[in-house]
């Protein structure tokens, strides 16, 4: 449409069509944000976390990631980049180095933490700081790409569809929504700047939006 835009005003201005057509040319609808946030039920999330083999290493560190992603709306690179000193055990925070340089602090779940410490429990010894690291040799800190494919592999592992770890995020989202949150609060959680980006979440509310809904017209006159 742009190109055909241009054009219509190129013959325009070169004098062989008399009326300007440019704005003849409709717009192309803009389907962004138009899309509900597609989360995972609590069914399946369970699913994915009981497909970790807690006995042995990867499965508990497996398991810590996929708590990180669905219950905080942690991203990929924000799990990969977490390491042994972020975590405040005294007062029970997690420190999250997020887009662009910002770090933010947010609670940390008993049930989380308790993930985390089992995996510590096991993590194998090595000089990286990072708190996920590679099981085999040379142990070194997760790569984001590997984040994504702890969560592609659990799927697979639980018989599901494969899902992106951010799928994961807007699983967190929508079942803060469910059990009662406000879009501030989950804007906090997600850490969004803008409070636009938290707002395709009132798209799920179904709760909030059934006030809104116009009743269907009936009845005398009416459309039954």
């Amino acid at each position: 449409m742009c190109a055909l835009r241009s054009f219509l005003r190129y013959l325009h201005l070169a004098g062989v069509i008399e009326t300007p057509l440019v704005w003849a040319v409709p717009s192309v609808a803009d389907l962004r944000d138009r899309t509900l946030p597609r989360g995972l039920e609590p069914a399946a999330v369970k699913r994915l976390l009981a497909s970790c083999d807690r006995r042995r290493t990867v499965g508990r560190r497996d398991h810590a990631i996929l708590l990180l992603l669905s219950r905080l709306g942690l991203r990929a690179g924000e799990v990969a980049a977490i390491t042994l000193d972020d975590i405040d055990w005294r007062a029970g925070l997690l420190l999250v180095r997020g887009k662009g340089s910002r770090h933010d602090v947010l609670p940390l779940p008993v049930d989380l933490g308790e993930a985390i410490v089992g995996y510590l429990r096991r993590r194998p010894r090595c000089e990286s700081r990072a708190l996920f690291v590679t099981v085999n040799a040379p142990r070194t800190a997760l790569a984001q790409g590997t984040v994504r494919w702890i969560v592609r592999a659990a799927c697979d592992r639980a018989g599901l569809p494969r899902v992106g770890a951010h799928r994961l995020r807007h699983t967190a989202a929508t079942e803060m929504l469910r059990h009662g949150a406000s879009l501030a609060e989950i804007g906090q959680v997600l850490r969004h700047r803008e409070q636009k980006t938290t707002a395709i979440y009132a798209k799920v509310d179904r709760r909030a939006l059934r006030a809104l809904a116009r009743p269907w017209p009936s009845g005398e006159g009416g459309v039954a």
